[in-house]
C-alpha cells in the first residue's frame, strides 16, 4: 500500500507469515518505556532533588514546566475548589460519570477477598490475613486532554480494597487550573487529597515524600514517557501498577463480522496518540479489503484525524491468516492490550485466547464500552505485558500475611524433616532453632511452669 493511501487513513494488509508476525512484534515492543534510555539521565535527577530538597524541588520544576508559580500555600486543592468544579460541570456529564462510578464499584466490590483461616486436629493453623494498604497515590495527567474516566479506574478499586488515604497529583495550568472533570470525578471516587503537581517530580513525591506530599505505597495512573521511567525508577521504594505504553487494540475477526465495525472500533484506538497500534487479524480477504476502505472514509470525518493517520502509517495493520487457529496464535503471541472477537462463535474463540489485557465479545461490544462504562478496569497491561500482567483491581491494592502456628505435638511429629532440609542447604542457625527445642537439656516454658506449680503444691 502507498504512503498516501496510509495517509488517508487506509490500513496496509499484509499476509499472516513468521516473518509480518516478528515484523510487528518488533515495532509494538520498541514503544517501550525501556527503549527510551535517553531520558533517563533527566528523570533520574528530578528524582534526586527532589528526594533531596523536597517541597522546593517540587515548586522549581512546576515553575519550569508548567509555568505555574507553586508553593506551598496552593499546592493542595482546596474543597471549595473541587466543589466548585462539581457545580460547573454538565448535570448530564456528572450523571453518566456517577453510573459509570457505580458499575465500577459493583465489578470491583466482586473481588474482594476475607481473610483465612485453617485449624486442623494436629495443632497446625495456617492462614492468610488480607489487609488494605495505608495511602495509594493516583497520578492522573494533564495536558490537552482530561480523562476522568481514568481517575475512576484509579481510585474506585483502591476505595473498594479498604485503602485508608488516598492521594492524586495533577499538573496545573498556567494559572493554576486543574480540569474541572478531573476534579469532579475525583470527588465521586472518593479522593481524599489533591495536588497540583505532574510529571517525574510528582512521581518522585508520591514515592518518597516531600514537606507537603505524603508518601504513599502504590502509585497508579498513567502518563507520558518521563511519568514512564519515573515510576520506573521508584519501583522498590513503592509498589506500582505497571509500567504503560500507548494503547492498543487488536481485533480477530472472520467474514461475519461488519466492516463498518470493525474499522470504528481500530479508529477509537488509534485517535489516542500517534504511538498507538490498531490491528486486525481476519481470516476473510474481503473484510481486510472493507475494513481498510471503510477506516479511511471514517478517518476524513474524524477531530483527530491527523493523529490517527499518523498511528495508522506506524502501527496500523490488517493480517490476513489462513485459518482461524494461525490467527489464535498470533493473538496470544501479540498479548494486546484490548481485544475484540468478532467471530461467529465469539466465546469459542474466547476459551482459546490466553494473552490478553481485556476481552470484548461480539459485535457490541466495543471497545470504548470497556473505557467508561461496563465496570472492569481500563488499566490494562500493554506492550505484550499481558503475558503475565493483569488489570488494575482491587488485589493491586491489598497484601497478603502468611499465618503460621504449630503445636508443640506439630512441630515434633515434623522437625527431622525440617532439620535435614536445613542442613542440606549448610543452614545450621536454622536447624539448630528447631533442634533447641527437642533437645534432653532443653527445658520446656511449660515444663518448667508445670514444675514449679509441682513444687508449690
Amino acid at each position: 500500500m502507498n504512503q498516501n493511501q496510509q495517509q488517508d487513513g487506509a490500513i496496509r494488509i499484509l499476509p499472516l507469515n513468521g516473518g509480518t508476525k516478528r515484523g510487528i512484534l518488533q515495532d509494538l515492543i520498541q514503544r517501550s518505556a525501556n527503549n527510551y534510555s535517553q531520558y533517563e539521565d533527566k528523570v533520574n535527577e528530578i528524582i534526586r532533588r527532589v528526594r533531596e530538597e523536597g517541597d522546593q524541588a517540587l515548586f522549581a520544576y512546576t515553575r519550569e514546566f508548567d509555568k505555574y508559580q507553586l508553593d506551598v500555600h496552593n499546592i493542595l486543592v482546596t474543597e471549595e475548589q473541587v466543589e466548585e468544579a462539581y457545580r460547573q460541570l454538565d448535570p448530564g456529564l456528572l450523571k453518566v460519570m456517577e453510573k459509570s462510578a457505580a458499575n465500577i464499584r459493583d465489578f470491583h466490590a466482586r473481588q474482594l477477598r476475607n481473610s483465612w483461616f485453617d485449624a486442623r486436629e494436629d495443632g497446625v493453623i495456617l492462614g492468610m490475613k488480607i489487609t488494605p494498604i495505608e495511602r495509594a497515590g493516583v497520578y492522573v495527567p494533564g495536558g490537552k486532554a482530561a480523562y476522568p474516566s481514568s481517575v475512576l479506574m484509579n481510585v474506585i478499586p483502591a476505595r473498594t480494597a479498604g485503602v485508608k488515604e488516598i492521594i492524586m497529583t495533577t499538573p496545573p495550568g498556567a494559572d493554576g487550573s486543574i480540569n474541572p472533570a478531573t476534579l469532579a470525578a475525583a470527588k465521586i471516587a472518593g479522593v481524599d487529597k489533591i495536588y497540583k503537581i505532574g510529571g517525574a517530580q510528582a512521581i518522585a513525591a508520591m514515592a518518597f515524600g516531600t514537606q507537603s506530599v505524603p508518601r504513599v505505597d502504590k502509585i497508579t495512573g498513567p502518563g507520558n514517557i518521563f511519568v514512564a521511567l519515573a515510576k520506573k525508577a521508584v519501583y522498590g521504594y513503592a509498589s506500582i501498577d505497571s509500567i504503560a505504553g500507548p494503547s492498543e487494540i487488536l481485533v480477530l475477526a472472520d467474514e461475519t463480522a461488519n466492516p463498518a465495525y470493525v474499522a470504528a472500533d481500530l479508529l477509537s484506538q488509534a485517535e489516542h496518540d500517534e504511538m498507538a497500534s490498531a490491528i486486525l487479524i481476519t481470516t476473510s480477504e474481503k473484510l481486510a479489503r472493507e475494513v481498510s476502505q471503510k477506516a479511511a472514509e471514517f478517518t476524513a470525518n474524524l477531530s483527530r484525524r491527523e493523529i490517527i493517520q499518523k498511528s495508522l502509517e506506524r502501527y496500523g495493520y490488517i493480517l490476513v491468516a489462513e485459518n482461524m487457529q494461525d490467527a489464535i496464535e498470533a493473538v496470544n503471541e501479540i498479548a494486546s492490550e484490548h481485544l475484540e472477537i468478532l467471530t461467529a462463535n465469539p466465546f469459542e474463540v474466547m476459551t482459546k485466547v490466553k494473552n490478553a489485557g481485556a476481552i470484548f465479545l461480539g459485535e457490541y461490544s466495543s471497545e470504548p464500552l470497556g473505557d467508561y462504562f461496563a465496570g472492569p478496569n481500563h488499566i490494562l497491561p500493554t506492550n505484550g505485558t499481558a503475558r503475565f500482567f493483569s488489570p488494575v483491581n482491587v488485589d493491586d491494592f491489598l497484601k497478603k500475611t502468611s499465618i503460621i502456628s504449630y503445636s508443640r505435638e506439630a512441630l515434633e511429629k515434623a522437625h527431622k524433616d525440617i532439620v535435614t532440609f536445613a542442613q542440606s542447604e549448610g543452614l545450621t542457625a536454622h536447624a539448630n532453632s528447631i533442634q533447641t527445642r527437642f533437645d534432653t537439656n532443653t527445658i520446656d516454658p511449660a515444663d518448667k511452669a508445670g514444675n514449679r506449680q509441682e513444687a508449690k503444691d
